[in-house]
């Protein structure tokens, strides 16, 4: 890694805690209820509002009712941005004039944002009407964020709680969530980033005469919405002549700021965090990386306090911090060496990666190999997805790594909640087998360790490999799945391994090179998103509803510590060999072979 590398791997790691540090004590005090008396009048508005729905916010739920009335919040989610999608050419603040997004696609996407995936199939410029972009896409990226928080905090009071059969409160949750951490932060957020050059306006697009036309060739669309296909399947290209650049306008900064804090990903633009109206500037960029990790971060020091003990928090994030650390060792100078058969063509092999400038294929030159290579493990060790350069373009292995980030479950550092309730469930796991080895029943702060929350854990964890194995083989068997494949052999099997692995563990980052907008993909994609966001959700619930119900123990001879180094070790450990574990015979026929090819030079 070269030097810059290293000091922009330090800043931000710095930085990132000293910001996440004090917003952990704002997140456990909006969790535990001790709200500062300066927001009375905010308190007493949302008290209003509970009475108009006829919640009761002073009642807890068991981790069941907890349960159903989440998923009954998303599925209505999901019904509301469909609709809004299927109805935006009759709808108002559409100046382009977009038509209605087609069935399939606006499934898709409705399933996207409300399971905090963000997965898009379509040009968000070129398809989706200002008002579809904030009151479908916008509002999903802070329910979906404030979701996975609340359910975050109902395992942590599972396991702070001494014997209670309630978990929290769902639409207290959710609420104070969103009025008293995300929108502050977005409303912040979005203001710095306009100051740094990004747009937010409802003006209509603008059109710009260039120097000279450009002629280029783009897939033909059918009457349908869909690319058309020949009768081998292949895309149908058309040429496009083009004396005209249309400039897109829109409100894009207040939806990149909740994009980033929600660990939503996606992006109003196809081309997401490498056009300069979303991520304008180096500094931006660097803004941008921290509001990935920051409500992550500040989590896991709110779990310390809210359980009692911030050591355990300490430990969490040691753990997360040194598989981040050793990712970014890994990808920086995997991609800062470039190509080796590079040296075939007559390039000096003894010219440093700096000099000839490493593999920037598919990278912002303003942004660089550092600052690209730092984002895409960020982003994939967050369930983000946004991106500021082609993950399709890395080196084999370089590329790898963002895979390998997502299919470990997202748990280092991870999405805003999911990636602290992730983590937990290893912990769990983690104390069940240092218990096996000593022969005594296992312990997590006080609560044993049994039969019910090990068969909770096995589902929460197994439940993500399985969506990813086997909607990728469906994938690859299904003539409408290879269908899509532009690149063929190696690097193709990637493609469909990583959108499979994406959506699965709600990520919404794309290899790219793969047509996935259509019927079969757009179906089964948001098939895998819904079961890989809830099909995880509500074994952690009943995990939180079990450990609640128990009593806490006090630590004996025998109670392995969860806040040393030991357990720090032990917990990286499963998490790698747990996680990953599943995926290698796939990441062997993907960018392993690829890598090996590469380097025989063929």
């Amino acid at each position: 890694m070269t030097s810059q590398a290293w000091i922009l791997l330090a800043a931000f790691l710095g930085v990132l805690f000293l910001l996440a540090w004090p917003l952990g004590r704002w997140l456990a005090a909006v969790g535990e209820g001790r709200l500062p008396r300066w927001l009375a009048p905010l308190v007493r508005l949302e008290q209003g509002f509970y009475r108009l729905a006829g919640v009761d916010a002073g009642t807890g739920m068991g981790w069941k009712q907890y349960a159903l009335a989440l998923i009954a919040f998303n599925v209505l989610g999901v019904v509301v941005v469909y609709a809004l999608q299927r109805w935006q050419a009759w709808l108002p603040l559409n100046p382009q004039g977009f038509a209605a997004v087609s069935p399939d696609s606006a499934f898709n996407t409705a399933v996207s944002f409300v399971t905090n995936t963000n997965w898009q199939g379509y040009v968000g410029e070129a398809t989706m009407s200002y008002l579809t972009q904030m009151a479908a896409l916008a509002v999903q990226n802070f329910l979906s964020a404030a979701t996975g928080i609340a359910v975050a905090y109902a395992l942590i009071r599972g396991i702070a709680a001494r014997s209670s059969t309630a978990i929290g409160n769902f639409w207290v949750d959710v609420t104070r969530i969103t009025a008293y951490v995300l929108l502050p932060l977005s409303i912040v957020f979005a203001l710095f980033l306009v100051s740094q050059g990004a747009i937010q306006n409802f003006d209509a697009y603008q059109d710009a005469a260039t120097v000279e036309p450009l002629t280029y060739q783009q897939a033909k669309v059918g009457a349908d919405g869909q690319a058309a296909q020949d009768a081998q399947g292949n895309a149908v290209l058309e040429d496009v002549t083009r004396k005209a650049q249309t400039i897109p306008m829109g409100p894009v900064a207040s939806q990149e700021a909740i994009k980033m804090l929600g660990t939503n990903g996606g992006g109003y633009f196809n081309a997401n965090s490498a056009f300069p109206y979303e991520n304008p500037t180096p500094l931006a960029d660097f803004v941008q990386m921290l509001s990935i990790f920051l409500i992550p971060a500040g989590l896991v020091f709110a779990f310390g306090r809210m359980v009692g003990d911030p050591r355990q928090g300490f430990a969490v994030l040691a753990a997360m911090t040194i598989l981040f650390v050793a990712a970014v060792l890994i990808v920086t100078p995997l991609e800062q060496a470039g190509n080796p058969q590079l040296a075939a063509l007559g390039v000096d092999q003894a010219v440093s990666a700096t000099q000839s400038g490493g593999n920037m294929e598919g990278k912002e030159t303003r942004f660089g190999i550092a600052a690209s290579t730092l984002f895409a493990t960020i982003t994939t060790a967050a369930s983000c997805g946004a991106v500021n350069g082609m993950h399709d373009s890395f080196t084999p292995l370089g590329g790898a790594v963002p895979l390998v980030m997502i299919q470990l479950g997202e748990v280092v550092f991870g999405g805003v909640g999911a990636g602290l309730y992730g983590m937990l469930i290893f912990a769990i796991l983690a104390v069940f087998i240092a218990g096996l080895m000593i022969g005594r029943t296992p312990e997590y702060l006080g609560k044993k360790i049994e039969a019910y929350e090990m068969k909770m854990t096995s589902v929460a964890i197994l439940v993500t490999p399985i969506l990813v194995l086997a909607g990728t083989a469906i994938a690859v068997l299904a003539d409408a799945g290879r269908a899509g494949i532009a690149n063929p052999g190696a690097h193709g099997f990637s493609e469909i391994l990583y959108a499979f692995s994406s959506a699965a563990n709600n990520n919404g980052s794309a290899f790219a090179g793969l047509s996935a907008n259509t019927p079969f993909y757009n179906t089964l994609l948001a098939i895998v998103m819904w079961f890989g966001r809830f099909a995880v959700i509500v074994p952690v619930l009943a995990i939180a509803g079990s450990l609640a119900a128990k009593k806490r123990l006090t630590p004996g001879a025998g109670t392995l510590p969860t806040h040393g180094p030991l357990f720090v070790v032990l917990l990286i450990g499963v998490v790698v060999l747990v996680g990953l574990l599943n995926y290698v015979p796939a990441l062997a026929l993907g960018p392993i072979v690829e890598h090996l090819t590469l380097a025989a030079g063929r």
